[in-house]
């Protein structure tokens, strides 16, 4: 299926707190995505550090999300995992909570073969009505979904699209070609945002977007109306700000900086530990240099 998601997504960090995670917290983020133009949000992405949550803690932030939205932008939930049962189940429980569509992560760890990744989509697709977005990032899992196999899952009827982070361009190109017109490309690295679009990308689902919504949203508007120009002012101006988000893993960066603009993000949960203050300096100053408005 193609035509789920356009324009800017974000991978959305998850605020803690000493009890748990901040729902309200989270509520005041979203409404700076959507203030910003923001067409969908993912929820238990990699950003949000589902790996370190309970079940219970998923639940009610799957709720809170749903019910917050209120309509006004997708909700999009992660339930990939390197247990294909696990993967459904989470899928199950996302659909029955409301959510817009699904991201799944190809296993990790366990390194399934492209013909176990076939199966494994395949499995988390039956299992709903919504829109399943396939996301390859081999840099983390281990496991790389070439492109031929791309082709053989965009075959399933409610696959979305691919989120692209491989960083290999030429994987992309030939994945772009052999998926078109069967299911869409979303760029999954936001230091490709702008050539993956440009290669029939539909959307970015950015981490830079937590921090600079309304900024990724320019960027994909001047792409889809075919202002070169513009588009590489925009592509200029996100990259000092892009290579300091990934200054350390994500979503180390990403929560200081959405701490400095005044938003409780707390802290990442180990095994992850707070951003280093070399790399904090780094991070708001480039933050100042995008046009931000830093408090802390």
């Amino acid at each position: 299926m193609t035509g789920f998601l356009r324009g800017s997504a974000t991978a959305m960090i998850t605020p803690f707190n000493e009890n748990g995670v901040d729902l309200e917290a989270f509520g005041e983020m979203m409404e700076y995505q959507i203030a910003g133009g923001t067409h969908a949000l993912i929820v238990l992405g990699t950003t949000g550090e589902p790996a370190t949550m309970t079940e219970e803690e998923k639940e009610a932030l799957i709720r809170y999300a749903v019910k917050k939205a209120a309509g006004r932008v997708k909700i999009v939930i992660g339930t990939g995992s390197n247990n294909t049962q696990k993967a459904v189940e989470g899928t199950i429980r996302a659909e029955k909570l409301g959510a817009d569509g699904i991201l799944a992560v190809t296993p990790y760890y366990n390194k399934c073969t492209q013909n176990g990744l076939v199966a494994y989509y395949k499995a988390i697709a039956e299992a709903t009505k919504l829109p399943v977005i396939c996301y390859n990032v081999p840099g983390r899992t281990g496991v790389n979904i070439l492109p031929e196999t791309m082709a053989k899952i965009a075959e399933i009827p409610n696959i979305a699209g691919i989120k692209e982070a491989s960083g290999n361009m030429a994987q992309v190109l030939e994945t772009a070609r052999l998926i078109r017109g069967k299911c869409d490309l979303y760029s999954g690295e936001d230091a490709l945002n702008m050539p993956i679009l440009a290669a029939g990308g539909t959307a970015v689902i950015s981490v830079v977007s937590n921090i600079a919504p309304a900024g990724v949203k320019e960027l994909c508007d001047a792409v889809f109306a075919g202002d070169l120009k513009r588009a590489n002012e925009c592509n200029d101006k996100l990259i000092p700000l892009s290579k300091a988000c990934f200054i350390e893993v994500n979503p180390i960066p990403a929560k200081a900086g959405m701490n400095a603009l005044g938003f409780r993000a707390g802290i990442p949960r180990a095994p992850l530990s707070e951003i280093e203050e070399a790399h904090r300096a780094v991070l708001l100053n480039a933050m100042k240099e995008f046009g931000l408005e830093v408090k802390a």
